[in-house]
């Protein structure tokens, strides 16, 4: 799941006409700029993969699965955009929210697990796609110089270090709407990098012509792969493709920004289905053209496995706005863990002057903002950590891989269906209650295959690595 958005909650308002039924300012959200959301929380960093994906596949599977994942995120939206309203007609203001309202009890708390886990994991694998994205920088410009059989090798530790102190620096920023201009510029971003790279896979077949190393069922074995790494790496690339069409853990807060006039799940439908259109008409492009351009050889990253050399400026340009991309959505997906985390420790030790006692300081021209030595501890422990993490498993494809496959089932299907049930009060054993549960069981069998994929590609890049010494 990848991009941003915010939504500006104003201080007191005079004029009664300006609130929403819940006391809060009145929201003015419509169809076109609820799909402008979803478009923009769905295209980022997963595109990046489509074609190492789709060449796995093949040419019938391939698109198969990418037409097939967006039917099943496109229905379970439908869903959760019936279940945005409680039983007793209130707002829900998170994907907990909902869930604790339809579903309560310990339900509330293994969603709470499954999205925090997600997080936790995403900022991980921004850390590592940035810091390729950098060494991609300069290895473009080794090649330009020096030729492409060149020895550009550089290890992507100092830049995954770089890319921790800048987090350590905007995570002490207690609200992130206050850099409003971040998320838009990353938004901005993510869509200039996959256009980037579309056009330079279209080039690339108007140059060569279609790839002649493809086929209906994707990389060879014995050619290309052994029996056994094209099975892995098989369930690896759908759960690549489940990461990235996954927007589920954002669609209640999406839905949240729509006017209550017409009703917001009629208007959230119309959305899901404009939004997740057009981001599935561009990922089949991606990851069809991406296939054609490159064949079974297709790179895990077609920006950074030098697919392309030139022109060399523009693939250092592409690899320029993954990296301000990142740099914004790693802070859209690390606030609401920091918030969740230090909620819960307020409530916690609410005496200790440690963690509630805030301080005003004016960062002009950013205007005040409250400082905490708790949150300025805490923060920078976990961007440390999570740094840490990525210097250890610095393995773009089977990372964005367990990610998808470990959000999809939990987020995506299982919850939205469950709420659904409860909320239309489907009866048990009906015909609708039976095919609804056999969505959901098969959608935990392709997740479960696509995290086995995926862990089996760790350990395998684990036995052949040396920590701290990755180099790209």
């Amino acid at each position: 799941m990848e991009g941003s958005f915010n939504v500006s909650m104003g201080g007191a308002i005079d004029d009664s006409s300006k609130f929403d039924d819940d006391g809060l300012p009145k929201r003015t959200g419509t169809v076109l700029t609820t799909s402008a959301h979803i478009i923009t929380a769905v295209i980022g960093s997963g595109v990046l993969s489509l074609a190492w994906a789709t060449a796995q596949l093949g040419w019938i599977a391939g698109p198969v699965a990418l037409i097939a994942f967006s039917a099943i995120t496109w229905f379970t939206s439908v869903l959760l955009a019936d279940c945005y309203r409680a039983p007793d007609g209130s707002r829900s203001y998170t994907y907990m929210d909902a869930v604790r309202a339809h579903l309560g009890g310990r339900k509330v708390q293994l969603c709470g697990l499954a999205q925090y886990s997600n997080l936790f994991g995403v900022t991980i694998g921004y850390a590592i796609t940035t810091s390729i994205s950098m060494v991609a920088i300069k290895r473009s410009n080794c090649f330009h110089r020096k030729g492409h059989d060149a020895d550009c090798h550089e290890s992507n530790n100092p830049f995954i270090i770089i890319f921790g102190i800048m987090q350590i620096l905007l995570c002490q920023i207690p609200n992130f709407h206050k850099l409003s201009f971040l998320s838009i510029i990353a938004a901005v971003m993510s869509f200039a990098y996959s256009f980037i790279g579309l056009g330079l896979s279209i080039a690339k077949i108007a140059k060569d012509g279609v790839n002649a190393n493809t086929s209906l069922t994707g990389t060879s074995v014995g050619k290309d792969a052994s029996g056994t790494d094209k099975m892995w790496n098989t369930f690896s690339a759908l759960g690549d493709i489940a990461f990235a069409y996954a927007f589920s853990t954002v669609l209640i807060e999406i839905q949240d920004t729509l006017k209550s006039h017409p009703p917001e799940n009629k208007s959230m439908k119309k959305a899901a289905l404009a939004g997740i259109s057009v981001s599935t008409i561009f990922y089949t492009l991606c990851g069809l053209l991406g296939y054609a351009a490159f064949g079974n050889k297709a790179p895990g990253n077609f920006l950074t496995g030098f697919g392309f050399y030139e022109p060399f400026w523009l693939v250092d340009f592409a690899n320029a706005c993954i990296v301000v991309h990142l740099v914004g959505a790693y802070q859209v997906f690390c606030q609401p863990l920091f918030g969740f985390v230090e909620g819960w420790s307020k409530q916690k030790w609410p005496q200790s002057k440690f963690i509630t006692k805030e301080y005003m300081i004016n960062l002009s021209p950013l205007g005040l903002f409250n400082f905490n030595f708790y949150r300025l501890v805490w923060r920078t422990l976990y961007v440390v950590f999570t740094t840490i993490l990525a210097m250890l498993f610095p393995f773009f494809n089977d990372f964005v891989g367990l990610l998808g496959a470990a959000s999809f089932w939990p987020l995506t299907v299982y919850f939205p269906i469950q709420m659904y049930i409860a909320q239309a009060k489907i009866p048990k054993n009906s015909f609708t209650w039976i095919w609804l549960n056999i969505l959901s069981f098969v959608c935990l069998i392709i997740s479960l295959l696509a995290a086995a994929g995926s862990v089996q590609g760790l350990i395998k890049s684990l036995q052949e690595f040396k920590p701290f010494q990755s180099r790209s």
